[in-house]
């Protein structure tokens, strides 16, 4: 794959979650009835919301940052990845399988992003 089908790739991955968790950091913060509803019948409790907020915001707006704190973005993605495997697992052991679809497109679109920034940037990330 060329660097600059990579970087589509990668950017268009990087917008969709940005959408994704920003959507869903802003709804946690202004405490949206849709998001709050589900979050608290998963077992949740109200302080831990508002942290997933917080999280979810500062982090895409470090995934934005084109070419800087990589080692950051390596957090974020992690992070990301926790939220969905947290919210997965919640999901299908209190609402069902069914409830578990954006979760599985989420981390699938998260999985895929991350693998071509690891493809991108791999070389200023040696540890």
């Amino acid at each position: 794959m060329k660097t600059k089908t990579t970087k589509i790739l990668y950017w268009s991955g990087v917008i969709f979650m940005s959408l994704w968790f920003g959507a869903s950091g802003f709804f946690e913060l202004t405490k949206n009835p849709v998001v709050w509803d589900i979050t608290q019948q998963l077992g949740y409790p109200p302080h831990f919301i508002y942290i997933l907020g917080v999280f979810k915001i500062a982090g895409i707006l470090v995934l934005l940052l084109p070419n800087r704190l990589l080692r950051l973005k390596e957090w974020v993605f992690a992070g990301m990845f926790f939220d969905i495997i947290f919210a997965f697992f919640s999901k299908i052991s209190v609402l069902g399988l069914a409830a578990t679809i954006d979760a599985v497109i989420a981390f699938s679109v998260l999985l895929l992003t991350y693998v071509l920034f690891r493809k991108l940037y791999s070389h200023e990330l040696i540890f």
